[in-house]
C-alpha cells in the first residue's frame, strides 16, 4: 500500500513564532520597557533643552500648568483639600503615570510596526510643544524642548524596536522566536545612561540658572522700617499645647498657588510697571528703589479662599514693605470714590498669574503693601521674592499676588482675572471664621478641666467674641487672648468641664462690626466657606 498513513501526516510549514506564552510575554515586556526608556529619554533631553530656554518650557511643567489652567473649581478644591501643598507633586506624578502607560503601549506597538510606533512618540512632543507655546509669556522657542525630546525618543524607540525584531526561521513566513538580546541590552543601557546624564545636566544647569536670583536674595539687607510694627502684646500668644504660635514661621506658612516651578527672580533686574486707565504718570520702579522708599512693618493674617471650615490655609506674619496706595497716588491714581475711572487693580506675576483687587479697598487707608520682607527676612522664593502684594481683609486670590511684576488699572467690567474666569467672585472680603485647634478630632481627653482652644479671624474688622458649645447646648464665652491689631487673628480658650462620653464641640466668632458667623455650611466656591467648625472627642 502506498501513500502516507493517517497516523504519520507530513507536518505543515511553521508560520508562527516559536516559544510558549512566557516567551511572548517576555518579548512584549521588553517592548514596553523600550517605550519607557524612550519616554525617559524624551523627558530628560527636554529638560536639558529647557535649561537653555526657560524652566517653564519643559514639557512636564508646561502640560501640568495647562492642566491646572483648565481645572474646574471643584477639582482644584478637592486637590487642595486632600493633598494640600503636595497637590502639584500629585499632579506631576499623575502626568508621569499617564506618560509611562502611553510609552509602554507605544513600545509594544512598535514590535510589529516599528516606524509607526516610533512616530507615535511625536504625539506627546506635539502636546508638550503646544502647551509650552500657549503659556503666559510663551513663544515659538518654548516649543523647542518638547520637539527635541520627542525626536530623540523617536530615534531611541526605533533603535530598540530594531533590536527586538524577531529573526526569520527557515520555514517560510515564520520566525524562530529569537532576537538580538545582547544588542538590546547594550542599546537600552546606553540610552538609559545617556538619558540620565542629560537629565542630571539639565537639573544642574537649571540650578545654576537660578544662582543669580539666589545670590540677589542673599545680598538683600532690609532697611529699618520708618514705621515699625508695635510689639506683639503680652498675652496675644496663649502658649497652650496644641495651639500654634501667634506668628507663623516662614517654613510653616501655607502656600497655595498654581506655580509648578517656583519663579526664581533676580532682584537686581526686577522691575514693576504701573500703568492703565486713570494713571496720569506711569511708573517703573526697581527693587532698590522700593528699599529707598518709606517702609512700614505690620502684622497681617492672610487667608486662602480655598480654606475649608477648620482648614489650615491661614497664617499670621510680620510683613515689611511699601504702602501700595502711596505708589498709586504717585502715579496719579484716584479711587472711584474720588472720581477715578478704574475700579480694579490687576496684578500680574512673572508666571502669568493675574489677580484683581478693588482699587477702593487698597486705597481706603488700610495697610495694603508691596511686601519685600516676611518675619524679619527677605521674602522666601515660595512666598513671592522679590515683591508680593499683601492686602489685609481680602482673600489671597483677589489680593496677594506673588512674584509681582505689573500693576494695571482697569475696571471689573472690562477684565476678569485668572480665578474670576474660573467661577470665583470678583470681590471677596474675608469672612468671619473660627477654628478649634485643641483638642484634635477623635482625641481622648480625661474627665475634668479640658482647655478648648483655637484661633478666630475677621481681618480688618477684628474679633470681639468667641463662643463654644457642647453637644448642641448653650453657648459659652471663651477667653480671648490680647488683640494685636484688627488685621491679625486672635487666639481664644475655654475651660471645658469635660464628662465621660462622646461629645461634639462647636465654635463661632463675632467680629467687631457685630456680625456673628453663620452656622450654615457653604463650600469655598465662589467666595469662601462658611459654617461652624466642630470636633468630636471621646472623654475616657
Amino acid at each position: 500500500m502506498t501513500g502516507v498513513s493517517e497516523d504519520r501526516k507530513v507536518p505543515e510549514p511553521e508560520t508562527r513564532q516559536r516559544g510558549g506564552p512566557s516567551a511572548r510575554l517576555l518579548h512584549r515586556g521588553l517592548g514596553a520597557l523600550s517605550g519607557l526608556i524612550a519616554g525617559f529619554a524624551a523627558l530628560a533631553v527636554a529638560e536639558l533643552a529647557a535649561a537653555a530656554v526657560r524652566p517653564e518650557a519643559g514639557p512636564l511643567t508646561a502640560v501640568g500648568s495647562a492642566f491646572i489652567d483648565r481645572t474646574p473649581p471643584w477639582l482644584k478644591d478637592f486637590a487642595v483639600r486632600n493633598f494640600g501643598t503636595d497637590d502639584k507633586l500629585v499632579l506631576q506624578l499623575g502626568i508621569l503615570v499617564v506618560l509611562a502607560l502611553f510609552a509602554m503601549a507605544v513600545g509594544v506597538f512598535a514590535l510589529r510596526h516599528r516606524r509607526a510606533g516610533s512616530a507615535a512618540v511625536l504625539v506627546f512632543g506635539a502636546i508638550g510643544a503646544v502647551a509650552a507655546v500657549g503659556r503666559p509669556g510663551g513663544g515659538p522657542v518654548d516649543a523647542v524642548p518638547s520637539v527635541v525630546g520627542a525626536l530623540v525618543a523617536c530615534g531611541v524607540l526605533y533603535l530598540l524596536a530594531g533590536r527586538l525584531a524577531l529573526r526569520p526561521s527557515r520555514a517560510a513566513g515564520g520566525t524562530d522566536g529569537t532576537f538580538d538580546r545582547r544588542g538590546f541590552v547594550i542599546t537600552a543601557t546606553a540610552a538609559a545612561v545617556a538619558s540620565a546624564g542629560a537629565g542630571a545636566l539639565g537639573l544642574r544647569l537649571g540650578a545654576s540658572g537660578s544662582a543669580g536670583a539666589v545670590a540677589s536674595r542673599k545680598g538683600v539687607v532690609l532697611p529699618p522700617p520708618a514705621s515699625p510694627a508695635r510689639p506683639v502684646p503680652a498675652g496675644a500668644d496663649l502658649r497652650i499645647r496644641g495651639l500654634g504660635p501667634f506668628t507663623t514661621p516662614n517654613k510653616d506658612f501655607y502656600r497655595v498657588d498654581t506655580a509648578l516651578v517656583v519663579p526664581q527672580v533676580d532682584a537686581r533686574s526686577w522691575r514693576l510697571r504701573i500703568h492703565g486707565e486713570g494713571v496720569a504718570r506711569p511708573l517703573t520702579v526697581g527693587f532698590d528703589d522700593l528699599l529707598r522708599r518709606e517702609l512700614i512693618e505690620r502684622d497681617i493674617t492672610l487667608t486662602c479662599v480655598s480654606n475649608e471650615v477648620g482648614g489650615p490655609y491661614v497664617g499670621n506674619a510680620r510683613w515689611i514693605g511699601v504702602r501700595l496706595a502711596d505708589l498709586l497716588r504717585e502715579a496719579g491714581v484716584r479711587p472711584p470714590s474720588k472720581g477715578g475711572p478704574a475700579d480694579q487693580l490687576v496684578a500680574r506675576s512673572v508666571d502669568g498669574m493675574t489677580i484683581g483687587s478693588p482699587v477702593e479697598t487698597v486705597m481706603d487707608g488700610r495697610d495694603a503693601l508691596l511686601a519685600v520682607g516676611m518675619n524679619g527676612e527677605p521674602l522666601p522664593f515660595d512666598h513671592g521674592f522679590p515683591v508680593r502684594m499683601v492686602v489685609p481683609g481680602l482673600y489671597g486670590y483677589v489680593s496677594a499676588c506673588k512674584w509681582l511684576q505689573d500693576l494695571e488699572l482697569t475696571t471689573f467690567d472690562a477684565y476678569d482675572a485668572y480665578w474670576v474666569k474660573r467661577s470665583w467672585s470678583q470681590r471677596a472680603p474675608i469672612k468671619t471664621e473660627s477654628r478649634i485647634d485643641t483638642p484634635r478630632p477623635f482625641a481622648s481627653p480625661k474627665p475634668g478641666k479640658v482647655p478648648v482652644a483655637g484661633v478666630a479671624w475677621a481681618q480688618h474688622r477684628g474679633i470681639a467674641r468667641v463662643e463654644v458649645r457642647v453637644d448642641g447646648g448653650p453657648w459659652h464665652p471663651a477667653r480671648l487672648a490680647a488683640q494685636d491689631t484688627r488685621d491679625t487673628w486672635r487666639q481664644w480658650v475655654w475651660e471645658w468641664p469635660a464628662t465621660t462620653g462622646s461629645h461634639t464641640l462647636e465654635v463661632r466668632a463675632t467680629d467687631q462690626d457685630g456680625y456673628t458667623q453663620t452656622g450654615k455650611r457653604v463650600g469655598t466656591v465662589p467666595d469662601g466657606a462658611t459654617g461652624w467648625h466642630s470636633v468630636v472627642v471621646s472623654v475616657t
